[in-house]
């Protein structure tokens, strides 16, 4: 495991490294309070850190409360080396964000101890880290597909509505609906329905930018985010996922099966518009209700702007 060592100290630097690399421990070495911020600022700093009390730049109870305000993940464990011995100091280290601290001269035991119980609780740290990963994993991905569920696709999409009005910077959306996929499943069953779906989702992410979002909005519908497309980049990707998905026939158990897509999409750029997700959803509905209308596998696209209410009765009977 690697730490950091914070002391200004010569002897002391040199007399706790070559302890800890006895140890087995990946030494990093910091002079000073300065050298240390750089270190523990890092993305890949120690998750184990034994700092000085009094340094040059910053003190170790400095350092303690800068770590902390990042409420950075996984957890940084830290001990606090001291020759206060007042239940004062030690009380205010403790409250600047120190898990333990050890008073000099310490017994070389001690420190190995101590930082072997710090250690334990940066890998159960990390542990739980991992499986709450996991979890958040699972509840934004939709189970069938991998790609984002409905409510995280939403979550993004409003994310880079904010982004856009904020930066000025476009966002496309493509609302992509799987044609005539309830006869798949009528006539081929279910299972043939989910590789169905597996396959053409898998498509669809290969056809994308590694930043941008594909996500599942419900049954064979799909929104894709796009941040940055202006409106002639977002209809260039809308026909690029369009012809990926109708290229090759897709392999299932009762055979291969021909599949098409009818696609809608559009554009929010800096406008009032540009943070109202349900107008920019209600418009690539719009513009995928328009595709159908012209007999579905193609891509059309609407300018946002506002939009009245279909009537029910003629999209019920498009959206068959």
């Amino acid at each position: 495991m690697r730490v950091l060592i914070a002391e200004d100290t010569i002897i002391s630097r040199h007399l706790l490294e070559a302890t800890l690399r006895k140890w087995g421990y990946d030494v990093l070495v910091a002079c000073d309070g300065v050298q240390a911020k750089d270190i523990l600022l890092r993305e890949d700093s120690p998750r184990l850190a034994v700092l000085d009390w009094m340094m040059p730049g910053f003190t170790g109870p400095d350092l303690c409360k800068l770590v902390r305000q990042l409420k950075r993940e996984p957890y940084t464990y830290i001990l606090l080396l001291t020759s206060r011995s007042l239940k004062g100091d030690l009380i205010e280290g403790m409250e600047a964000g120190a898990d333990d601290y050890l008073v000099k001269p310490f017994d070389e035991h001690e420190l190995k101890v101590r930082l072997r119980a710090g250690r334990r609780i940066v890998e159960l740290n990390a542990e739980l880290f991992e499986i709450r990963e996991s979890l958040r994993e699972q509840a934004t991905r939709d189970s069938l597909t991998g790609l984002w569920n409905r409510h995280a696709i939403l979550e993004i999409l409003a994310r880079e509505l904010e982004r856009t009005r904020r930066e000025a910077k476009p966002v496309g959306l493509i609302m992509l609906d799987l044609d005539h996929f309830k006869r798949i499943n009528d006539g081929y069953g279910h299972l043939t329905g989910d590789q169905v779906l597996r396959e053409s989702s898998a498509r669809m992410q290969m056809s994308v930018r590694a930043y941008d979002a594909v996500g599942r909005y419900g049954g064979e519908e799909f929104l894709i985010v796009l941040p940055g497309c202006d409106a002639v980049a977002t209809e260039q990707q809308a026909e690029r996922i369009r012809r990926v998905i109708a290229s090759s026939p897709i392999p299932t158990c009762t055979g291969e099966i021909r599949l098409t897509a009818s696609v809608g999409a559009t554009v929010a750029v800096e406008s009032d518009y540009a943070t109202n997700p349900e107008r920019m959803l209600r418009t690539a509905d719009l513009a995928l209700y328009d595709a159908k209308g012209r007999g579905r596998n193609c891509v059309t696209f609407r300018r946002l702007h506002y939009v009245p209410e279909p009537e029910p009765e003629t999209e019920s009977f498009l959206s068959a």
